[in-house]
């Protein structure tokens, strides 16, 4: 029969610390005491029942039997052991380090003589030199013997403990005179001792101490398919997370549509005053003709209409019918157009154009230039534009006038005329070497005074002997610094593109072309229906042809410009008859139609409106080669174009009637519209064919500071400083150094002589 004796835990645990007390004290050897002495005398402490292992709790009873019985056996982790310490035996006290093994544990032993004695060994770990706290759970992982170095494995009296690593239940390798011994090392708190159980917890299942630990000496790792599988899937949805919450509003952000500013200052299109403009609903498809760019006051009957031909279709690709009362024209108040805020210096206007001076009222837009003290000028005007907003390429431009003043009374400029978008009117320094070219060729009309450094050809040098370069006091044919965006520009230069198939550059400009430019005779109201081009004819006239350069459809009406150039422009021009009712004053009122339909590139035309009515064209043979002046074909205007309208004062454009006039003269628009031949749809101020867009954020002070007036040069004269492109006729070509001045920078060419105003154009009269 086996008789146990049970402890309580609490007893088992008084016992302990009691023991583990005495035999601190107690099972110290004395210096030079040898191992069987000390066994000896722990061998005398045993308690005399015999006891039979109760797993678990370090609590045994005996048992009468020869057998080994299977026993936990537990070995100090070596990471915890300072190395070159010494475990002594299992009977007795001994102090190793940070380790004191006293007697606790009941183990069953056999004397020599055959009786059954039990003794306890307790092993109670001390870390840190302290009893009170304990190493970490591994300490009670179980250990092979013949893992630890020999000085440190544990031993007995009858042989050293061999434990597997295979399991919790080891069985102890004995010598066969031997009992069975039974290791627990338990930690000092006993927050640790469940994990000393060696079994898998029914609350814990991440942990099972029964799990082959990390090799004993630090090396290793645990790696099973399933741990594989579960860092892979925490991996997975890691970056699942990451994608659905960084990646997905990146992505759609880069690659979706934004809400546009409209040309406003603000999302969706709202200006400065906190409102949208009834134009700025939409914006899509630029180029596809949508009703996005069409006011949505345009009656529908004007959604198409016949080319000048009356054969074509036209389909209406842009209108603003300005019946919304009191619209702002500032800077980024409207999505279409802007008022400029400059004066506008290059024609010696007399009044500064201020966004304040221009409004809608009563179902139109009225520009109104007064007598208004203004930036130390007696007058106020203003001018409106599209730059850089809407623009488009060939096509049909109309719009429904009223002009301003009184149609007797001379000195008043009202206008209305498209610009290539490479230029901004008022902004000197854009307009430099791009106004008023429309060239695609690589010859001397790109070079600058559209000549080579020795003076050829010979009649560009005299070619300008007309009445109105008398006040230059000059016969020279240009006075233009050149071509900048030419087609002869350097490969590596500064240039909007394209390119063409050789891989040379497109030439490209700032053209102009007017709907029209009022002025009164004094007895009636005219209109001067104009293309401004360079390089220029000689003497600025179209060279013979067998066609007719112009054709002028009512010479009662129309009559050729005699105004057709001078050193900086030439002039494709006729003087129509305006309707005479449609006036501020002394008429009725009403509104009238001006405009011109334009087919772009070679062999293109242009052909203007004056009061509904179809007045005069430019053919194609106007554009033809110039011999004389060593000059190609050049193409009616393929730039994107804007429009601009404006109402000013200056003697450049005729006299001035100062005792008659009257204020404020207002000029009205109804409405303007943009038509296309059906299927050549091309609105944009940066097509694909003619971009601006880069060239222009590139170049932005110069498009955007009016003080400026020079594109190369220094600040001090007014200039932006960017270098000149270079043209590779001048002399060195491509390998010339860049220069912020026009022209070769090495070979200057002289100044024209200076002649008398009877010196040129003898004979001739105004």
């Amino acid at each position: 029969m086996v008789s146990r004796e049970v402890l309580s835990l609490e007893e088992h645990i008084r016992s302990a610390s009691q023991q583990a007390q005495l035999g601190s004290r107690a099972s110290r050897p004395e210096r030079g005491a040898n191992l069987s002495e000390v066994q000896e005398e722990s061998a005398s402490r045993a308690v005399s029942p015999e006891v039979e292992q109760d797993g678990g709790l370090g609590i045994s009873t005996g048992e009468s039997s020869d057998a080994l019985p299977e026993v936990a056996s537990n070995t100090l982790d070596s990471s915890f052991t300072p190395s070159g310490s010494a475990v002594n035996s299992l009977h007795g006290s001994s102090e190793h380090g940070g380790w004191v093994t006293n007697s606790l544990s009941p183990v069953n032993n056999r004397t020599a003589s055959g009786a059954r004695r039990a003794s306890s060994a307790y092993s109670v770990p001390r870390w840190n030199n302290s009893p009170h706290s304990g190493p970490p759970s591994t300490a009670c992982s179980p250990r092979s013997d013949e893992d630890l170095p020999k000085s440190l494995r544990w031993s007995t009296a009858y042989g050293s403990v061999a434990s597997s690593r295979s399991g919790v239940r080891h069985r102890s390798t004995l010598s066969k005179d031997a009992g069975a011994t039974a290791l627990y090392i338990l930690p000092a708190s006993e927050s640790f001792w469940a994990d000393c159980k060696m079994e898998a917890e029914p609350d814990d299942v991440l942990h099972d101490p029964r799990l082959d630990p990390v090799g004993v000496d630090g090396s290793g790792i645990v790696s099973t398919r399933r741990a594989i599988l579960n860092l892979g899937t925490i991996a997975i949805l890691g970056m699942g997370l990451l994608l659905l919450f960084a990646g997905y509003p990146i992505i759609a952000y880069v690659t979706g549509d934004h809400e546009s500013t409209k040309g406003a200052f603000n999302l969706g299109g709202t200006n400065s005053s906190g409102q949208v403009s009834s134009l700025a609903s939409d914006f899509p498809g630029w180029k596809t003709g949508s009703t996005g760019l069409i006011d949505p006051d345009t009656p529908k009957d004007a959604y198409t209409r016949k080319g000048l031909d009356g054969v074509t279709d036209f389909d209406l690709v842009f209108s603003d019918e300005f019946e919304v009362e009191g619209r702002s024209f500032y800077p980024g108040d409207d999505p279409f157009w802007e008022a400029v805020d400059l004066h506008y210096w290059a024609t010696n206007n007399y009044e500064w154009y201020d966004p304040a001076a221009v409004t809608t009222r009563n179902g139109a837009l009225e520009i109104t230039l007064d007598q208004y003290v203004e930036h130390n000028l007696n007058f106020r005007g203003g001018m409106l534009q599209s730059w850089n907003k809407f623009c488009f390429t060939g096509g049909f431009v109309v719009a429904s006038v009223r002009l301003p003043g009184t149609a007797d009374v001379a000195g008043l400029w009202p206008a209305m005329w498209t610009m290539g978008n490479l230029g901004r009117a008022g902004y000197g320094s854009t307009l430099e070497g791009t106004w008023p070219y429309s060239y695609d060729a690589c010859d001397v009309g790109t070079l600058q005074n559209q000549t080579t450094i020795d003076g050829q050809p010979e009649m560009a040098v005299t070619g300008g002997d007309v009445l109105f370069n008398r006040k230059h006091n000059s016969n020279a044919l240009s006075f233009l610094t050149g071509q900048k965006l030419s087609a002869c520009t350097c490969p590596d230069d500064d240039h909007p593109g394209p390119k063409n198939k050789d891989g040379s550059w497109v030439g490209r400009s700032a053209p102009e072309i007017d709907v029209f430019e009022a002025q009164s005779t004094g007895r009636k109201m005219t209109l001067s229906q104009s293309a401004q081009i360079a390089p220029f004819n000689y003497k600025y006239k179209p060279y013979n042809t067998t066609e007719p350069a112009y054709t002028i459809y009512d010479p009662l009406r129309t009559i050729e410009n005699t105004y057709t150039g001078e050193l900086m422009q030439q002039a494709m021009s006729a003087v129509t008859d305006a309707n005479q009712a449609a006036m501020q004053r002394g008429g009725d009122a009403e509104f009238s139609e001006y405009g011109f339909e334009y087919q772009p590139g070679h062999g293109g035309y242009i052909e203007w409106v004056s009061d509904g009515k179809p007045a005069w064209r430019v053919n194609p043979a106007a554009m033809s080669a110039d011999p004389r002046v060593g000059i190609a074909e050049r193409p009616i205007p393929n730039e994107p174009m804007y429009i601009i309208f404006n109402v000013g004062v200056s003697k450049n454009f005729g006299t001035v009637d100062w005792d008659n006039l009257q204020w404020p003269a207002t000029m009205a628009v109804e409405w303007v519209r943009v038509y296309q031949p059906k299927g050549q749809i091309n609105v944009g101020c940066s097509p694909e064919s003619m971009p601006t867009a880069d060239y222009i954020n590139r170049h932005l002070e110069a498009y955007n500071n009016p003080n400026l007036t020079l594109w190369g040069n220094t600040p001090e004269e007014g200039g932006y400083g960017a270098n000149w492109p270079r043209n590779r006729l001048n002399p060195n070509g491509c390998n010339a150094q860049a220069s912020i001045f026009p022209g070769s920078p090495t070979n200057p060419k002289p100044k024209a002589p200076h002649l008398r105003e009877d010196q040129i154009a003898e004979g001739e009269s105004f």
